[in-house]
């Protein structure tokens, strides 16, 4: 059986796998459902429909699943989805999604998640990221896997962030974040690309020297974002280990819809 402290509340509607433990004066709502070896911390409050996986770390005083901050919403189902092994730190908060949208808001796996980070509704957070203390995303806000959002940085609605990408310290993200991408500063700018985190990730020499190159086609070169596309996939077939980077990175910039980071 649950784990459940005795000063916690739990809905009879909550469904927790055996390994759960929910620490004290937790509260679990109606619709929740939390998969094995999740750990729910003290003072956190969980409203549904929520889902999470396995062997999540949830710290104390987070909220998660509640209504999201949207003046539109009009008490609809919506859903807050959270994959496994994620640690989220002390007084997070996580909204649900809205009708406007998808209508879940999406937590991958292996994420590392610091303490009052803001995951509003609808945001689609994929894997491995690290999001560090105060990091705020907006509604609508897609992160790719192994991105960085660096503490007390914001991010405005609908902006899309890369994989790989990182966003320094105390940033204004308002245009989206190509993949790779090392940015900074309020206004945002580019400041190369993430070579260290590509290193720590495995990366061969060749393949770093290609995303090199894509930086300087799309940001040292002079080019139009056109022309800087036209050179990038002209790199398809150099390197064959690095074709799913630069179909990455192009496939981005195509669907980009606020204009990247220059």
């Amino acid at each position: 059986m649950a784990q459940i402290h005795p000063t916690a509340v739990v809905d009879p509607s909550a469904e927790l796998a055996d390994t759960v433990t929910i620490g004290p004066y937790a509260v679990i709502g109606a619709q929740v459902r939390i998969g094995d070896g999740t750990t729910v911390g003290a003072h956190t409050t969980i409203e549904g429909p929520t889902t999470i996986g396995r062997d999540n770390r949830i710290f104390a005083m987070a909220s998660l699943g509640a209504a999201p901050q949207d003046m539109k919403y009009r008490g609809e189902p919506t859903e807050l989805h959270i994959g496994d092994r994620n640690t989220i730190r002390e007084f997070c908060t996580f909204n649900r999604g809205t009708v406007q949208d998808v209508g879940i808001t999406r937590i991958g796996d292996d994420n590392w998640i610091m303490a009052y980070v803001h995951i509003a509704h609808d945001v689609q957070l994929a894997s491995r990221a690290i999001l560090a203390n105060n990091a705020t995303l907006a509604g609508h806000v897609h992160v790719g896997d192994w991105a960085i959002v660096g503490g007390l940085s914001g991010v405005h609605q609908f902006c899309k962030i890369g994989a790989h990408a990182m966003i320094g310290f105390q940033s204004h993200v308002s245009q989206d974040v190509p993949p790779f991408m090392m940015v900074s500063g309020n206004p945002l700018a580019v400041h190369g690309f993430n070579v260290e985190g590509l290193r720590r990730r495995g990366f061969s020499a060749e393949r770093i020297a290609q995303v090199k190159q894509m930086h300087r086609l799309l940001y040292r070169k002079g080019l139009t974002l056109e022309q800087a596309r036209a050179e990038i996939e002209g790199l398809r077939g150099q390197l064959p280990e690095g074709d799913a980077d630069v179909a990455l990175l192009l496939e981005f910039l195509a669907a980009s819809t606020r204009g990247i980071a220059r």
